[in-house]
């Protein structure tokens, strides 16, 4: 194993009027969504081997032909619209690297085809995009981040990959990452985090499984989805069952990526604030439990996909794990 090269880390403090983990989250996604540029993109379809579409969205500013080239998986319910994914396209263009974002099924703004939506510890798709990426721009150096959802299911893929993922990527970087599934579902299952983030995506994912019922009646029991009010719930009643696991339980033990990082073996960032509302920090993984090539970057502050600063600047986060992983080159 290769430890990682020497990259700047984030030593991230939040302005004082920003106190605590909600604060940090929030206002970040607010100032990227008001104020952070809005890129131009080019999007291309790719038909999947199991009949279905996933969309692809370019960043349309120049970049060398040998140009690295960056790919974002996104969040729960995220896209290449996502706050993050318009700071990383920034960054991408300020440093002449190409950037893409490969949407997980039915996140691009139209359904996907398939009786399948997208999980946690979708590796399998994780793998088949980055073999598509890396054939089609074999001139390229390929670098990955995915961030809270994606940055999960990219360390669950470079674990399982082991020595072969070096073939396809020269560095992954994992961002706000529940990466102990089972921890973080609960912790946002309560108390204020129910009240205002399980609210929230469940305003846009159970509206998108109703429609999935819809393309394929009798999946699951649609009052049961009307009742739903968390994302145990909800992974119970769709996740889980949809893509092969018995239960909410079964789908947050076997789809978690903490367990693989000691058999990773290419360059991985998992960066995580210690004040996440949503990813408890007693659940963070340890140097002991990680393969040497793994850096772990844990500040106290940040938030969820936060680190905002002055006045509305939210690319605190995104040049730090931008620095970090062109250092692997």
């Amino acid at each position: 194993m290769i430890p990682p090269r020497a990259a700047p880390r984030i030593d991230y403090r939040a302005p004082w009027w920003l106190p605590g983990g909600h604060a940090q989250t929030i206002w970040a996604a607010l100032a990227g969504r008001h104020f952070a540029a809005k890129p131009h993109w080019r999007r291309k379809r790719w038909h999947t081997p199991d009949g279905d579409f996933i969309d692809v969205d370019w960043a349309a500013h120049p970049s060398a032909a040998a140009a690295p080239l960056l790919l974002l998986f996104h969040g729960l319910e995220g896209s290449s619209s996502s706050p993050y994914a318009r700071a990383f396209a920034d960054l991408a263009a300020a440093c002449g690297l190409a950037f893409a974002v490969p949407h997980f099924r039915g996140c691009s703004g139209e359904i996907n085809l398939a009786p399948r939506a997208y999980h946690s510890g979708d590796s399998a798709e994780i793998d088949w995009m980055l073999q598509r990426f890396a054939r089609e721009n074999p001139g390229r150096p390929l670098l990955a981040v995915g961030v809270s959802l994606g940055g999960n299911a990219l360390l669950r893929w470079a674990g399982q990959a082991g020595e072969s993922a070096a073939r396809h990527v020269r560095a992954v970087a994992a961002v706000c990452s529940p990466l102990d599934l089972m921890a973080s579902g609960y912790a946002i299952g309560r108390g204020l985090n129910r009240q205002v983030y399980t609210r929230m995506f469940l305003a846009s994912m159970v509206p998108k499984a109703l429609r999935k019922l819809d393309q394929f009646p009798g999946l699951f029991d649609r009052q049961d989805m009307l009742a739903v009010r968390d994302l145990y719930q909800f992974d119970n009643l769709f996740t889980a069952p949809l893509h092969g696991f018995r239960n909410t339980d079964d789908y947050w033990t076997r789809a978690a990526a903490k367990p693989l990082l000691a058999c990773i073996r290419v360059p991985a960032l998992a960066l995580n604030a210690r004040n996440d509302p949503f990813v408890p920090a007693a659940s963070l993984p340890r140097a002991q439990d990680v393969a040497s090539c793994v850096t772990l970057w844990q500040p106290d502050q940040g938030g969820h996909v936060g680190f905002p600063a002055l006045p509305a600047h939210t690319l605190a986060m995104p040049q730090a794990v931008g620095r970090w992983l062109l250092a692997q080159l």
